[in-house]
């Protein structure tokens, strides 16, 4: 048996993502206020700086992968206008509902569909721009992930990874606090789930921080590899260029 992280625990590959998958299924109705609540807000900022980097122009393409309620790809949709494509996925059905929703009530009908970031259902060097906001860290391999999104991307498109990362040293201290002693209890509180919320917190720790994740792009054949912190190190934003 293989084994991988969920959360601090370790459980069986073929296991976490319906593990992964249920959290989300749990969350997704009350996705959106959560992350106002957690963030005190940032997430918006953090997804409007994401945009400008992106700086797509009319007529491009662009991959939404674990897009969630469809924050980024209706900011997309704006950029790349009419002659432009927008393709806004997820692997998890509720939160993809969730997003397809909610962009119908804005008057928005985007390319939806459920898929793995691992087996990306799109040809070589086809996207301009391919982003992940906040689900990679859920990945089981994320190196096989960042290929397939290096993959469809054309050569010199860009792909733009947004995560929770590593904190600033004096800030450690008083983030493992509010991640381990408060957020469980918000979410119990708002969404009925502390469970989902210690998860998410653990993952954050789990994931590579902003050096390794670096890496990991240049390993997976991005040739430039940038990364931008935001709010001293509590989300990172990396932006690979492909060859």
């Amino acid at each position: 048996m293989t084994t991988t992280h969920f959360g601090f625990a370790s459980v069986d590959e073929a296991e976490k993502a319906r593990k992964v998958r249920d959290v989300f299924d749990s969350v997704a109705p009350k996705y959106d206020v959560m992350n106002d609540l957690m963030s005190g807000g940032l997430h918006r900022a953090w997804k409007a700086y994401t945009v400008m980097v992106a700086n797509l122009q009319e007529g491009d393409k662009a991959l939404d992968i674990a897009g969630g309620t469809g924050d980024l790809a209706l900011a997309f949709s704006k950029k790349v206008g009419k002659s432009g494509q927008v393709v806004h996925t997820d692997i998890n059905e509720a939160m993809l509902s969730t997003g397809r929703n909610r962009l119908l009530d804005k008057g928005v009908a985007l390319p939806t569909m459920v898929c793995d970031a691992e087996k990306l259902p799109f040809p070589d060097n086809y996207f301009d721009l391919v982003s992940v906001a906040f689900g990679l860290r859920n990945m089981t391999h994320k190196d096989v992930a960042l290929a397939e999104m290096n993959r469809v991307l054309r050569p010199g498109g860009r792909l733009l990874v947004l995560e929770f990362s590593k904190v600033a040293a004096p800030l450690e201290k008083l983030y493992d606090w509010y991640s381990f002693a408060v957020l469980p209890r918000l979410g119990k509180l708002v969404a009925g789930d502390d469970a989902s919320y210690r998860y998410l917190a653990e993952s954050i720790r789990m994931h590579p921080g902003q050096k390794e994740l670096k890496s990991m792009m240049h390993s997976a054949g991005f040739g430039h590899v940038d990364f931008h912190n935001l709010t001293a190190g509590v989300a990172a934003l990396h932006v690979g260029i492909k060859c």
